[in-house]
């Protein structure tokens, strides 16, 4: 009918759509970028929350090396170019980084620097062990040679004065751990103290001048002691030979301080009775009373 009538016929087109289309893979790819990234971003928020601002700095330094060349290029001058950066180092966009000399990181080192430190303490604190015990040795020796000389002065003296040849063998001079000891003795012919007193014989008080000259050049503490024989002192009022022995020993000091000595030296003072006999064979031999005067080392002072 419509072609009778000459009109052109009509055509419809039906697309037919069985099922959805296939979704590719892509977004997958994207995602997992994504994530990466989210998972880079949080570790690097982490590294800059956990360091320090130095090592920060030493970080910085180290991925941004600095260059000593000039920023321009080419021949220089009008072709010379200007860069795009800020004038100074240019990071290099290829290569292996460069390491700067300049303030390390934290940590770096410190423990070597701080071992290297206690060897040298150590060392040093040998060093001055040693120095100190060369100088005790040293003050020790020429201690010990002040008082070799002191003694042999002090025989000489005794040995050049007509007036002391008799008391010769009542002067006893030795060294001992404690120092120079020199002791006044009795004889059977001769006592510095009478029988139970405390006053001192003429003739003693010249042998302890004698004494005194000869010590008083050094510097050493002075100790002085009194001792007396195992005879028993009878008396009605408690007095014995521990009060004698340290009567005696007193008057001694009286004296020493009398011929110049400074009394600031005599630093003890003791009366030991016969508790500390000379003759420990002959508990009532005269030599047994005695008065010891030491000169004290400095170590023992």
């Amino acid at each position: 009918m419509a072609e009778e009538n000459g009109a052109a016929p009509i055509i419809k087109r039906v697309r037919k759509v069985s099922g959805h289309a296939h979704h590719g893979g892509a977004w997958k790819v994207a995602y997992a970028d994504f994530v990466t990234a989210m998972m880079a971003f949080f570790l690097l928020l982490w590294l800059l929350n956990a360091t320090t601002d130095e090592q920060k700095r030493g970080i910085s330094n180290y991925f941004a090396p600095s260059s000593v060349s000039d920023n321009n290029s080419g021949g220089g001058g009008v072709l010379g170019g200007t860069t795009l950066t800020a004038e100074g180092a240019m990071p290099s966009a290829s290569g292996s980084p460069a390491i700067l000399i300049g303030p390390q990181p934290p940590g770096f080192g410190e423990a070597d620097a701080e071992a290297e430190t206690r060897a040298d303490r150590s060392q040093e604190r040998q060093a001055e062990q040693l120095d100190d015990q060369e100088l005790r040795e040293a003050a020790a020796r020429a201690e010990q040679q002040e008082f070799e000389r002191t003694a042999v002065a002090l025989r000489e003296a005794i040995a050049s004065s007509p007036e002391l040849e008799e008391l010769k063998n009542s002067l006893i001079v030795e060294q001992t751990p404690e120092g120079l000891r020199i002791q006044m003795v009795d004889q059977t012919d001769f006592a510095m103290f009478p029988i139970g007193s405390s006053r001192m014989d003429p003739r003693a008080r010249v042998l302890l001048q004698k004494i005194a000259e000869a010590i008083a050049r050094l510097p050493n503490s002075i100790a002085v002691s009194g001792h007396t024989d195992a005879t028993p002192y009878a008396t009605d009022r408690g007095y014995s030979n521990w009060e004698l022995s340290s009567d005696r020993a007193n008057a001694s000091r009286r004296v020493l301080v009398e011929l110049g000595i400074d009394e600031s030296r005599i630093t003890r003072v003791v009366g030991r009775a016969d508790t500390d006999p000379l003759v420990p064979e002959n508990a009532l031999s005269p030599r047994n009373r005695r008065i010891s005067i030491t000169l004290l080392r400095r170590a023992e002072s």
